[in-house]
């Protein structure tokens, strides 16, 4: 007698039934209110440490230098506090909560994330990125939204795999709703967290990031990420493309090794307080030279695409982007490094292309925001190991699809020069996770 088909928990929905779509619309809707009330409460917690609000470098540059290293040091002692606070009162909640990553829990098919814990490294994460850190507000959206869609799916009458499907659509819509960009949010989710096509799993996220993505643009933001001009493709524009992807996979590459340096100095300070309070220090003092170290990088990233800025100040910047980055990143601050690794990528692609053009026919160097663009993806490829994702994410966020046979090429290249060396990319390897 063959063997039957596993059935759904008594009282659950069977899986692909019209109620999992629904929960999937709310999971949706529950990803756009999280990132937009998300950035509501970072703008008050910024205006209590600074008397300012705004966008982090223009709050920055309002302030004095050693304003900016008494708010970045203060502000990350504050975390300090609060993860501290948070293990403790994690540790002693129900037996049953794990100390679960959301993206470890959809390669699992799981939902039972830490509830105290999410809370505390979120109210951790707003302490720090409000005071500076140089870290992306990006990672803790998605995290809360996945949270929200766990605890959603643990109160609701489904079986696991339509609980961990709602979980996934949590993450699409949460990248769906932070970065303007729906579809990249889906390969996100198809391509890092599950690290394969799940059948069960295509119509709730496609539903969750497609609600989300909608509900943004058409109540809070009309428009894309990063407002670029029609960028023009040059007859040299695959050739640029395989140098983009050749350099900058070799950046994202150093990049990686840049952080888990940083992590492995910092994790001889055993205090999460004066591991933070030691890394938000060094920022404040890269502060005060540059204040547009602050914060996720959005402001350099406009600068790079706008080509106002000299590539010699470029260049300078993105040496202090990094280090803050890597410093934020290695003590400790909770935050994304997702968004500073496009920031690299544009900064480090409008000096090459200012660079270029003092060498070169403008003909052949053609327009200088297309190797920024390049830039961004092929560093963002080289970083996560997800080219499909790179690809459809920049082109989402800046609406320059004419670039995207370049960007195949740049991606392509820039994850086979990142993957030739065993550096761990930023949320590990999603087909060895779930094997």
């Amino acid at each position: 007698m063959s063997a039957s088909a596993p059935q759904p928990e008594s009282g659950a929905a069977p899986r692909g039934h019209w109620a999992l779509w629904f929960w999937a619309l709310v999971v949706g809707a529950l990803a756009a209110a999280v990132t937009t009330g998300f950035r509501y409460v970072l703008r008050g917690i910024e205006w209590l440490l600074t008397r300012h609000s705004g966008e982090l470098v223009s709050v920055a540059k309002a302030i004095g230098p050693w304003e900016r290293l008494l708010v970045c040091t203060g502000g990350a002692l504050a975390a300090g506090l609060v993860m501290t606070w948070g293990r403790r009162w994690a540790g002693r909640g129900p037996a049953g909560d794990k100390n679960l990553d959301y993206i470890d829990a959809a390669r699992q098919q799981r939902v039972d994330l830490n509830d105290r814990l999410t809370i505390s490294r979120g109210l951790a994460a707003l302490l720090s990125i409000a005071s500076g850190a140089s870290i992306g507000r990006e990672g803790p959206m998605v995290q809360l939204a996945a949270w929200f869609s766990s605890m959603l799916g643990r109160l609701l009458p489904l079986d696991h795999r339509d609980r961990a499907n709602l979980l996934a659509g949590g993450i699409a819509a949460g990248i769906a709703a932070a970065y303007h960009a729906p579809v990249a949010g889906v390969v996100f989710v198809l391509e890092l967290a599950l690290g394969f096509m799940s059948a069960s799993a295509v119509a709730p996220v496609l539903i969750a990031a497609a609600t989300s993505a909608g509900l943004i643009y058409w109540l809070v933001a009309p428009s894309p990420l990063y407002a670029v001009g029609d960028v023009a493709q040059a007859p040299t524009s695959l050739g640029l493309a395989l140098f983009a992807g050749l350099v900058f996979g070799a950046i994202g590459w150093a990049f990686l090794n840049l952080l888990d340096l940083s992590r492995s100095v910092f994790g001889r300070v055993a205090s999460p307080v004066w591991r933070l309070g030691l890394g938000g220090f060094v920022v404040g003092l890269c502060s005060m030279a540059f204040p547009e170290v602050w914060g996720n990088g959005y402001p350099l990233v406009a600068d790079a695409l706008g080509g106002t800025q000299p590539w010699q100040w470029l260049a300078l910047v993105l040496v202090f982007k990094v280090l803050a980055t890597t410093v934020s990143s290695g003590s400790g601050a909770v935050g994304g490094v997702f968004t500073p690794s496009l920031c690299v990528g544009a900064t480090g692609g409008a000096v090459l292309a200012q660079l270029a053009a003092l060498w070169l026919p403008a003909s052949v160097v053609g327009d200088p925001r297309a190797l920024a663009i390049l830039g961004m993806a092929a560093v963002l490829a080289a970083v996560t190991h997800a080219p499909l994702m790179a690809i459809v994410m920049v082109m989402e966020m800046t609406h320059q699809f004419q670039l995207s046979v370049p960007a195949m090429l740049a991606c392509g290249v820039a994850y086979a020069v990142s993957t030739q060396f065993g550096v761990e990319p930023l949320y590990g390897n999603p087909i060895e996770a779930v094997r």
